[in-house]
């Protein structure tokens, strides 16, 4: 693949926070950014240097794309997979529509880890209500997951029993599913992977990743496990990246039982909420990753400048006014990223901030501190007003 000089336009299919975040590490490198997203208000077109607003199937828009760009990428993984074959027709499009295909369906997803050598959570893949007879008893208590469009915790049911398993895949439409035994975990850890398209590889440090109602709320890099299951991690990252013949960032999410084993549990297929510490904590950015990759530059240098934690900011933070940004930001070694978003809403995530330290146990107790003083409390309303 030829390189792509600064000055080219990068096509985005997505208007999110991980697309502005690519927007903006884009841009800082010389390109420019055009997204094609159908909302007119979205954290992506408020930075790109223009914005389509269209639906990302739009022929209108992917010819646009097409005619003008150098290369295409996404910014989350429900992208339609025909709008990314059509643009492969006439430009560099990173990720694949056949990688993103398989991790939009849980029940290819499942199918493709085990093939590809990696162990997972033991599941029974439900289509019809006549497979839920079929499931085995050692499956429950288990967790039942739609096998698509389903991200921070939503389209997941957790069923103990036969009868509630019934009710949760009635009550999901009847939808393809997924059913996991529920195991006892000591804890979850992901790895973001890049990959060019001379099949060049870097993995980033380990993150450990603590969830809050299904959403990601607190990353800590590096992960505090044994340094061989560590490695372990990366190279099964690296497999699923092998085994995708996979061009771009991906993240692989692992569960870690607690006699030691490591289980992948879910690939996406972009940049992920558990590498944003890479902003602030890591030489490359995933961002810039994902930018270096689409223009076929050689890949960036993933090593950690120190010990970082990086906290998801929701909108239930707002439920007193805007939050005392000043708290992070007195902090000397932490940095504040907001999404731009115009309305907070619970469970809606709004920003991140990140802690670098020398320690990742004292690093997460200082996050720790802010993230609890942020917290909307009776004076928070006072705070706020008070607030520069």
């Amino acid at each position: 693949m030829k390189s792509v000089a600064p000055g080219a336009w990068l096509g985005l299919l997505g208007g999110g926070q991980l697309g502005r975040m690519f927007t903006m590490a884009a841009q800082s490198m010389g390109y420019r950014v055009v997204v094609v997203d159908p909302g007119h208000d979205s954290p992506a077109g408020s930075v790109a240097d223009d914005h389509l607003c269209a639906d990302y199937l739009d022929p209108d828009a992917l010819a646009e794309l097409a005619r003008r760009c150098a290369g295409v990428t996404t910014e989350f993984e429900n992208v339609p997979a025909e709008a990314l074959r059509r643009l492969a027709e006439h430009c560099v499009v990173s990720p694949a529509a056949d990688s993103v295909a398989v991790a939009q369906d849980r029940i290819l997803e499942k199918r493709f880890l085990q093939a590809a050598g990696l162990g997972t959570a033991p599941f029974a893949v439900i289509e019809s209500e006549a497979d839920l007879d079929k499931v085995p008893d050692d499956l429950l208590p288990g967790i039942l997951k739609a096998a698509r469009f389903g991200y921070d915790g939503k389209g997941q049911a957790r069923v103990r029993t036969r009868d509630a398993l019934r009710e949760a895949f009635v009550a999901m439409g009847g939808r393809p599913a997924v059913l996991e035994q529920m195991l006892a975990l000591e804890r979850e850890v992901s790895v973001v992977v890049a990959r060019g398209f001379d099949g060049e590889v870097r993995t980033f440090p380990v993150a450990e990743n603590r969830h809050a109602n299904g959403i990601l709320d607190v990353s800590i890099v590096p992960a505090r496990v044994p340094e061989a299951l560590a490695q372990t991690a990366r190279a099964q990252a690296l497999k699923v990246v092998e085994a995708l013949d996979y061009r771009g960032v991906l993240c692989v999410e692992f569960f870690v039982l607690a006699d030691g084993r490591l289980l992948a549990n879910e690939i996406a297929p972009r940049p992920h909420n558990s590498g944003h510490y890479t902003i602030d904590g890591c030489v490359t950015s995933q961002f810039e990753q994902q930018a270096r990759v689409l223009c076929g530059l050689p890949l960036g240098e993933t090593a950690a400048h120190c010990p970082s934690v990086m906290i998801n900011l929701l909108g239930d933070l707002w439920a007193a006014g805007e939050p005392d940004w000043r708290i992070v930001l007195r902090e000397p070694r932490a940095k504040l990223h907001l999404y731009g978003k115009s309305e907070a809403r619970p469970g809606r995530k709004m920003g991140h901030f990140t802690v670098l330290g020398d320690d990742a146990d004292a690093t997460l107790a200082t996050a720790a501190s802010l993230q609890s003083r942020l917290l909307p409390t009776a004076d928070a309303a006072a705070r706020s007003g008070t607030s520069s």
